[in-house]
């Protein structure tokens, strides 16, 4: 219902667009949500876009819309805006959010802005652009509620009330000592059950989850999902509270690795380039594909090795297709498995030895069962015994070491810190495609006598 909802949206948008009628699009802007406005951006043409942000006029709604959006497209868009304006909608949007896109600004550009923002705004995103923007440091929001442990409930919420109407998401009250180290938590609901006089330390969680600023986003969205919380504290390294990670932003985490970790199973970087130019497109898949094309390479110098058996038997070489083919899907289906088991955190590295062990398993049964059903098609279609056994034997070989290697090269590269991503693109299955040609014609070629 919300997606037909949302592409009736878009539809009308861009017809508006096409007539040039400035007056309802207007309109239409001013009453849709910021997020829905997020989906109208990401369909439209990038001069579309600018046409729509003319359109606007609240800051608060344009912030929303670039917190929506990936940085490149803002980055295009922020160069159609006056300097003021972008400054009064960097004020408005999430300090983590404004600090990203400061990042990615020129020096002179971002301090200039900086400059001209609030000076409680800009402190917060100075302080922010110290940390690496793929770390809690650089993803955490510096509004928390905080409040000293020798503090009563009456107390607590009479500063909530006063001090912290501004905080994002007020989610929990956090318990500090007098210097500002995280000693305790409390929800908002046992804040108001206890008696006003009760101070905090004495009903607060002592046990809190937290996290280092210099822990990689991905583990404090992994933190986050495995204790069930809608935000996470984030420390330095004397335990000093600096921020807060919340849950919106981790699902914009999760989304991302997911993302990424697909773009590179699938060999094509690990950036968006639906938003690139087609010259940036093309440089960013242009090396994944390189694995591909050095691969093919090897795989015609093994056939070329066995070129004369080919001549004595032509059909050889119509088996070549199915035996990779089985080779390099059964070895991208172990290396996803492994690559999602360890970003999901269901696999873990120990249990490497046992998690490449099932693979090769599942490929020899798989490989044992294929291999005897293109055998005995071999055998149908030639007559041969000794190509069928040499096919069946073929595809065993090929179905059981893609399975091999599909499994324990992902493995191997979250052993030594290396993306396990990068395994499932071309670098896999350009191997298996290498090892499937090579075990085919040695088998074949031995047991026909050739």
């Amino acid at each position: 219902m919300q997606s037909d909802r949302n592409k009736i949206l878009i539809e009308s948008i861009k017809r508006l667009l096409r007539r040039d009628a400035a007056h309802n699009l207007r309109k239409i802007l001013d009453k849709t949500h910021a997020a829905d406005l997020t989906l109208v951006f990401r369909a439209v043409s990038q001069s579309n876009r600018k046409q729509l942000l003319d359109l606007l006029d609240d800051p608060e709604k344009i912030g929303a819309i670039f917190s929506g959006l990936d940085e490149d497209t803002v980055l295009d868009l922020m160069e159609h805006i006056a300097e003021d304006d972008l400054v009064a909608i960097l004020e408005e949007m999430p300090s983590d959010d404004a600090a990203d896109l400061i990042s990615q600004l020129s020096e002179e550009k971002s301090d200039l802005i900086l400059e001209k923002m609030k000076q409680e705004d800009s402190d917060e995103v100075e302080d922010l652009l110290h940390y690496d923007e793929d770390t809690a440091g650089g993803i955490m929001v510096p509004e928390f509620i905080a409040v000293s442990e020798d503090s009563t409930a009456k107390q607590a919420i009479e500063s909530l009330q006063k001090e912290h109407l501004d905080v994002e998401m007020p989610f929990y009250l956090y318990v500090v000592d007098d210097y500002g180290k995280l000693v305790g938590v409390s929800s908002l609901r046992q804040l108001v059950v206890v008696h006003p006089n009760k101070q905090l330390k004495d009903f607060m969680t002592t046990e809190v989850v937290s996290v280092r600023t210099d822990m990689d986003q991905e583990e404090v969205a992994k933190v986050v999902a495995r204790y069930d919380i809608l935000a996470v504290p984030v420390v330095d390294e004397t335990n000093k509270l600096m921020g807060i990670v919340t849950v919106d932003d981790v699902i914009d985490i999760f989304r991302m690795e997911a993302t990424e970790d697909i773009l590179k199973m699938a060999g094509a970087g690990e950036e968006f380039v639906e938003t690139k130019s087609i010259m940036k497109s093309t440089r960013i898949r242009l090396p994944w594909l390189f694995a591909s094309c050095v691969g093919g390479l090897m795989a015609f110098l093994i056939i070329g090795q066995f070129e004369q058996s080919l001549a004595q038997l032509a059909y050889l070489a119509a088996f070549i297709p199915v035996i990779m083919g089985m080779g390099g899907n059964i070895g991208t289906q172990s290396s996803t498995i492994v690559v999602r088991g360890l970003a999901t955190g269901r696999i873990a590295i120990t249990d490497m030895w046992a998690v490449v062990l099932k693979e090769l398993s599942i490929g020899a049964i798989l490989g044992i069962v294929y291999g005897v059903l293109i055998g005995f098609f071999a055998h149908v279609s030639y007559g041969m015994g000794a190509l069928a056994f040499s096919v069946s034997l073929s595809v065993l070989c090929s179905m059981s070491v893609a399975a091999l290697v599909g499994s324990l090269v992902p493995m191997f590269f979250a052993r030594v810190n290396i993306d396990p991503a990068v395994a499932t693109g071309p670098f896999v299955t350009t191997a298996i495609d290498i090892i499937s040609v090579y075990f085919y014609f040695k088998i074949a070629t031995t047991l026909l006598g050739i």
